[in-house]
């Protein structure tokens, strides 16, 4: 199943997305949030009759998931990409944490910082946890505590990130805007293999990314199972599982400016167009 959110920002309505027809889950839920996902929303969803088919042209869409608890990322998760930036491949998974704030829908405008003269895009599978992850045994364990996945756009601000820093990267991970989302969360039950997902990104047409998540240095079992053991994953919260190499970053394309237009894409899993504007 295909979940979205459609309206005016702080004032969407959860949708079904299911066979290129829409239809209204107001009935079923107030949200597509971690208390839908805790509470099994999904299955109820899935036993649902009569759900009211809606007309969702020329409405706003929203980020498909509410309100995350945490927006959890991992960096240099390809090795083309830390080769671009600079580092050797990690040896264990870098995490940083991003504002849940800064999740706006796929198609809405990003803003560039004051300041700015950096800000790079970076195509990325988003996980979103289902069920609670706390000390997992193993990765065995991880993929059934994963509602589904969604395709992200993990915007920065490299100055900001590595120059101002303080040794941290969120200054340069978490103005505002920074993180489109979606369009739509993707049950787990439909996406057979997350290791296996084309990801591909464009600034005004012209190619930027194209890679495969079979080049995760660390897969998604592994990044579930790894932070389980450092803190607790809650229903809701959103893992970004890294970029592969394409970025502005690595000195072969400019970086952003007002007027751009980036598009990113992952195969299953539905394609943003964000535009560029000065904050």
């Amino acid at each position: 199943m295909k979940f979205m959110r459609v309206g005016p920002v702080g004032q969407e309505r959860p949708v079904l997305y299911a066979d290129g027809r829409h239809f209204d889950l107001s009935s079923v839920t107030d949200d597509i949030d971690g208390e839908f996902l805790a509470g099994d929303g999904v299955q109820r969803v899935r036993a649902a009759t009569d759900l009211p088919e809606i007309d969702v042209t020329g409405q706003r869409v929203g980020a498909p998931l509410a309100r995350p608890g945490v927006v959890l990322c991992v960096g240099q998760n390809y090795a083309a990409h830390a080769a671009e930036s600079g580092a050797e491949p990690p040896t264990a998974p870098i995490i940083f944490y991003k504002a849940p704030n800064t999740v706006v829908g796929p198609y809405d405008e990003v803003l560039i910082p004051r300041g700015s003269t950096k800000t790079d895009w970076e195509v990325e599978l988003a996980v979103v946890i289902g069920r609670r992850a706390r000390y997992l045994a193993s990765p065995a364990d991880a993929l059934d505590h994963i509602a589904g996945y969604a395709l992200s756009n993990d915007v920065s601000e490299r100055d900001f990130q590595l120059t101002a820093s303080g040794g941290q990267w969120s200054k340069g991970k978490s103005c505002e805007t920074f993180q489109p989302l979606g369009p739509w969360l993707v049950t787990a039950d439909e996406v057979d293999d997350p290791q296996a997902l084309r990801l591909r990104s464009w600034v005004n047409g012209e190619p930027r990314q194209d890679s495969s998540t079979k080049d995760m240095i660390f897969d998604v079992a592994h990044l579930v199972w790894h932070l389980s053991q450092y803190m607790v994953l809650d229903p809701g919260d959103v893992i970004n599982t890294g970029t592969p190499e394409g970025v502005a970053l690595s000195g072969r394309f400019p970086y952003l400016a007002a007027g751009d237009v980036m598009e990113v894409e992952i195969e299953g899993l539905g394609r943003q167009r964000s535009t560029l504007a000065n904050a």
